[in-house]
């Protein structure tokens, strides 16, 4: 084997994982949201807390998970050991939720060798592949450059552009009845509705059994039902994190004008008023 690698693709399996462990410059993410290190629970090997939250956003900003400078961004991860050559293997706790976050941040600042676990920990776990308690391992400070890809994230004043002119299709990740306004919204004070001129595609739309990943063919049927390759599209959910596992399906699917509404309903539905 290799003792350097590069990923080749944009999802990769336990198996692909588990093969490629002892590779010099693999660093593997552990992407779950709020994770908490005094309960006990167990991880991949070599695993490196990306802590979105407190690590890999703009606290600065009243709205969650907000996105984050490049200076910003380029610190956080070289303190996680990242380098210029690092293969990057980004999975969570729940399948593919939390790590598509961190697969799009990476993106959005000029990095590609970067991938999600299909299935994160649960198919790890399945696949009984090697684990170790929960600890963040700490490495030797990275040389990982960020350089900021404008394209990748909207915000608020291209939201209110794209919906009142149309100029881009909004597809919701939110669950169809959060979409419809059928329940109320998970977040405290927040007030139900949608991004006029927005469309849905549930994120778990896209997944099978909860945790996988659809085929290639399976997501481009889902996607060509509400939009086309030639489209803008921006992707939005609830606060930033769902709407990224849309952009990782169209990008599998080879959609290449695609975007992600940072601050999503959260803010949208705050700002907002009906």
């Amino acid at each position: 084997m290799n003792s350097e690698i590069s990923i080749p693709q944009h999802v990769v399996s336990a198996k692909w994982l588990h093969d490629n462990m002892n590779a010099e410059n693999l660093v593997v993410l552990d992407g779950t949201i709020n994770k908490v290190f005094d309960m006990p629970t167990t991880q991949i090997p070599r695993s490196c807390f990306f802590d979105i939250k407190k690590k890999f956003s703009d606290i600065s900003n009243p709205f969650p998970n907000a996105f984050p400078s490049a200076e910003h961004f380029q610190s956080e991860a070289r303190n996680l050991g990242i380098n210029t050559n690092s293969a990057i293997v980004v999975y969570d706790d729940k399948g593919i939720y939390s790590s598509a976050r961190v697969w799009w941040l990476f993106k959005a600042f000029g990095y590609n060798n970067v991938a999600v676990l299909d299935g994160g920990l649960p198919a790890w776990l399945k696949a009984e592949c090697p684990i170790e308690s929960n600890i963040n391992h700490v490495n030797k400070t990275g040389d990982f450059v960020a350089k900021l890809q404008p394209r990748f994230m909207q915000f608020f004043d291209n939201l209110i552009n794209a919906s009142n002119d149309k100029t881009h299709e909004i597809i919701d990740a939110r669950s169809a009845d959060r979409f419809n306004c059928v329940v109320d919204e998970p977040r405290a004070g927040l007030r139900s509705g949608t991004i006029p001129n927005s469309k849905n595609i549930p994120f778990t739309n896209l997944l099978n059994d909860g945790h996988l990943l659809k085929s290639k063919e399976e997501l481009n049927d889902i996607f060509s039902e509400v939009i086309s390759k030639n489209d803008e599209v921006i992707f939005s959910c609830g606060s930033g994190i769902t709407a990224c596992i849309l952009a990782l399906g169209a990008e599998i699917s080879g959609y290449q004008n695609i975007s992600v509404y940072d601050g999503s309903w959260t803010e949208w539905g705050s700002l907002v008023k009906e």
